[in-house]
């Protein structure tokens, strides 16, 4: 941790364009605290984070990513995944030296409105985020998460988020009887949650192919993993079996891929389903599609279907089962590259907006 503060302003609209500006320590309001972040996670979901960060309709309101950390007439902020120890506190509940687990800004510190505080944690009652999905505001306890283990800390940022939205989307498929599809396919195979979807998909009894889609950089690296049934580069889509039912999962939101794969298979895929957007800069050229309609997946909306028909204890205790399970596999599929203060933060942002993050390895910031 540090003492220097910092913060990087994003611009709103050209999402590449970022800077390091100075944080001072601000007046803490009365039932706040604030907290020093230890460390955080770049991935491209981060990217998926700011792509969406304006209101898109994605929430159901007129709220996008930006609205979590920064006010309409500021600069975005980016949300990141990571862990904090309380620093300054007008909290009873949360004291000094409390160490958290959640969603904070792309920044050194940050300042929280704890509520609903119980003994696994608290949810964020800061007004602009009351309106927002609660998954994001919700900080856990370090010490009373039933699956946190002191080995798997630096993969804790990189894949536990990845892994909770790929595990969603596995349930999805399964509860949708996978569509009638014989094979999933799954594109920007190498991705945090890409690979997260094919652990617990490979966990089921019965499942369907799994087909990683992926570029041909990336195709070895996809290979070893262990967790597709076949690996397909993008310029190979045209030799598949266009006969066989499918269904896609869409990590990447790349238009060009997307149009490949549904005039490839046309009526026999069965499903398309959108998790996000971190090739960005892909431009929809307006190519017609035929096959289904695209559907986006939000995690926040099946976890909250989920926990409302299994209540939220049986809902953890499966999540915590499922992410043991994958925690033991996490050092074999990639390893960690830290990285210490807010040069090395805004070049690692950068570095991912660009597409220039290596697959294999999961990179985290030390502020």
């Amino acid at each position: 941790m540090t003492d220097q503060r910092w913060a990087i302003d994003i611009d709103r609209d050209q999402i590449a364009n970022a800077q390091i500006v100075a944080a001072p320590e601000p007046e803490l309001p009365e039932g706040a605290i604030e907290v020093t972040i230890e460390l955080y996670a770049m991935t491209a979901n981060n990217v998926t984070y700011a792509v969406f960060g304006k209101p898109l309709g994605l929430f159901g309101n007129d709220q996008g990513y930006w609205d979590f950390f920064a006010e309409r007439d500021a600069p975005g902020r980016l949300p990141v995944w990571g862990f904090a120890t309380v620093s300054r506190s007008h909290h009873e509940g949360v004291p000094v030296g409390t160490r958290l687990y959640g969603y904070f800004p792309m920044a050194s510190h940050a300042v929280l409105m704890p509520g609903r505080v119980g003994p696994h944690g608290f949810t964020d009652m800061t007004p602009r985020r009351t309106t927002l999905p609660v998954i994001y505001n919700q900080y856990q306890r370090i010490d009373a998460l039933g699956d946190y283990r002191a080995q798997d800390h630096d993969y804790w940022p990189v894949f536990r988020p990845l892994f909770l939205t790929g595990w969603l989307i596995a349930d999805l498929l399964e509860d949708e009887s996978d569509y009638g599809a014989q094979q999933v396919l799954v594109a920007s195979a190498s991705s945090k949650t890409a690979i997260g979807l094919a652990y617990a998909l490979g966990q089921r009894s019965a499942r369907p192919r799994i087909v990683g889609l992926t570029s041909a950089g990336n195709a070895a690296y996809v290979g070893s993993l262990g967790l597709y049934d076949e690996v397909v580069t993008y310029d190979a889509i045209g030799a598949m079996d266009a006969g066989k039912t499918s269904a896609m999962v869409d990590m990447a939101g790349n238009p060009q891929v997307a149009a490949s794969v549904h005039n490839h298979f046309g009526d026999a895929l069965k499903a398309s389903i959108v998790v996000g957007k971190s090739h960005w800069d892909s431009a929809d050229d307006g190519t017609a599609m035929a096959g289904p309609a695209r559907q986006m997946f939000f995690a926040p909306g099946r976890s909250e279907k989920r926990i409302g028909e299994w209540g939220p204890d049986q809902f953890r205790q499966k999540l915590e089962a499922a992410w043991l399970g994958f925690a033991d596999l996490a050092p074999r599929l990639l390893g960690i590259e830290q990285r210490a203060g807010a040069d090395a933060a805004l070049a690692a942002y950068r570095e991912t907006v660009d597409g220039k993050a290596d697959a294999k390895t999961g990179l985290v910031i030390t502020p």
